[in-house]
């Protein structure tokens, strides 16, 4: 799947929310590889590797889009993502909001 069926795939989710969250963890992962996947995908366009670790591919990201504010929005939102999508039963599950406000940087990233 492409990044944008990705993204809409996760925001299909959250359309239909289910029991103890699981949606909304659901929307996550798809949102978080809609967003690697772009990323992937551009620093291969640009004749990058994406052998670096992930937070070591997102300190390139501004030169790759021009754009410090987006890469910023973008690095903040993979953060969010990633912490989220880390299950532990003392916390709650994000939000349908807060996937939402990720998914729109996602979104904003994929279009860019």
């Amino acid at each position: 799947m492409s990044p944008a069926e990705l993204a809409a795939a996760a925001r299909e989710v959250l359309l239909h929310p289910g029991a103890e969250g699981w949606w909304s963890r659901a929307g996550v992962l798809l949102a978080r590889q809609a967003l690697e996947r772009e990323l992937a995908r551009r620093l291969i366009a640009k004749g990058g590797t994406t052998e670096a670790t992930f937070t070591a591919q997102l300190l390139v990201l501004p030169d790759l889009l021009g754009d410090e504010r987006l890469a910023g929005d973008v690095a903040w939102a993979w953060a969010a993502l990633s912490d989220a999508s880390h299950h532990h039963g003392y916390e709650l599950p994000p939000t349908e909001g807060e996937v939402r406000r990720w998914l729109d940087v996602v979104d904003r990233f994929v279009a860019a």
